[in-house]
């Protein structure tokens, strides 16, 4: 009986498709209208097909910047000093790096909270030696240390490793200037690294060594560089008057930066010659194309923080408020770290703190035939921390802004 059903449904089914073709040969178009089916049917699969190809290479566009973004790690060496705690808070705001060893000779072993309470995320982890960095597999290693240090340290990472020096060490490219301001031998030279000069930025980027300015040069410079750039001011006859905070000499104590001694004072120290004139000859002289004379005196203010530096110039003929504004102006337009202040508003330190931003005013005395500059920046953002992230931002190919801003914090 099965046997006799299934055969009985055979010969059914092959009927039908007897007929069926019968109906398709009788019928005109209704070939044609298949043949359009069909090729509809082939159009969609293949639009389907390519739309899956898309999403796919899409997918693995995004894979692929992913991974060139990620896995960005950060050692400090000196990570327990006020420069090293700055640039701690800042990796930790940054998007794309992460941190990795932190090292502290003077703290091996202790939790870094317990040196910086303010840094909450970083719960769990100790300092440890400076040994440990070679070995530490990091993309970029910052050396936040005293100077005269950086370069032992420097010298046992792989030459694959990015390295950028908070430090003297490798600012000056003068064998006997260096021995002049600090004494024993000189480390060697390596890319300065203040972004806003002239061809800065792309030598910065190319490199695998760089090294920050100091916070004096870095408020000194960028206040006068504009001005010799544009010959509004002779090269021999440059004057800096800059005030500091007491986190620029360091965390070291010290019996002159004990609060008693600092509060309600103001003192000028290392009188014409501190260790920061070399540099900030060497940094204007390039951007002047000529040997530069500067006298610089440093003040030592009651503050914990900031720079606010008063820089002139002996003026050449014709220059006048105009021109010192127009000079900055053009210089900086577009910087995203430096603001020229709107005419007759003059810098405050305050304003700085916190922020990578140097704020500048510039203005022609004409009793005295000076070309004037006023700049503020916060030692340890723009002058220290904040400097070196942006450098390394430019060395390993990322937005040179991120885990920066502009804004202060003041009050």
């Amino acid at each position: 009986m099965i046997c006799a059903a299934q055969d009985g449904r055979a010969r059914y089914l092959q009927r039908q498709r007897e007929v069926n073709r019968q109906v398709r040969r009788s019928t005109p178009g209704a070939e044609g209208a298949r043949t359009d089916v069909c090729a509809r049917d082939r159009r969609g699969r293949a639009a389907r097909r390519a739309a899956r190809v898309r999403r796919m290479s899409l997918h693995a566009h995004k894979l692929v910047c992913i991974t060139l973004h990620m896995g960005v790690t950060a050692a400090v060496a000196g990570a327990s000093g006020y420069g090293g705690g700055e640039l701690l808070r800042l990796l930790l705001a940054h998007p794309e790096i992460e941190i990795g060893a932190l090292a502290a000779n003077t703290s091996v072993g202790l939790p870094v909270t317990d040196v910086h309470p303010n840094l909450p995320d970083l719960s769990g982890r100790v300092f440890t030696d400076a040994e440990t960095l070679a070995a530490a597999e990091a993309d970029v290693v910052f050396l936040a240390l005293p100077h005269g240090q950086s370069a032992a340290v420097a010298a046992t990472l792989p030459s694959t490793v990015r390295v950028v020096d908070l430090g003297a060490d490798h600012r000056l490219a003068d064998p006997e200037a260096w021995r002049r301001a600090y004494g024993g031998e000189h480390a060697g030279t390596w890319t300065y690294g203040l972004p806003e000069l002239p061809g800065a930025r792309a030598r910065i980027a190319a490199s695998r060594r760089v090294a920050a300015p100091g916070c004096y040069p870095t408020a000194s410079t960028l206040a006068l560089a504009p001005l010799l750039a544009a010959g509004l001011v002779e090269p021999q006859d440059l004057n800096v008057v800059a005030a500091s905070g007491t986190s620029g000499a360091g965390r070291s104590a010290k019996v002159n930066l004990l609060g008693s001694e600092v509060m309600g004072d103001l003192t000028a120290y290392k009188v014409g010659t501190h260790q920061h004139r070399p540099e900030i000859v060497q940094a204007l002289s390039g951007v002047a194309g000529t040997a530069v004379s500067l006298s610089f005196t440093p003040v030592l203010a009651p503050l914990p923080r900031g720079i606010l530096a008063t820089c002139s110039g002996r003026a050449t003929p014709g220059t006048d408020a105009d021109a010192v504004y127009e000079a900055l102006r053009s210089a900086y337009a577009g910087e995203p770290f430096v603001r020229v202040l709107p005419p007759g508003r003059w810098p405050h330190a305050a304003a700085t703190l916190g922020g990578n931003a140097v704020h500048v005013q510039g203005t022609f005395d004409a009793e005295s035939g000076r070309a004037i500059v006023v700049s503020a920046i916060d030692n340890l953002g723009k002058g220290a921390a904040g400097q070196a992230l942006q450098c390394a931002n430019l060395m390993l190919g990322l937005s040179e802004t991120a885990g920066l801003t502009a804004q202060g914090i003041a009050p």
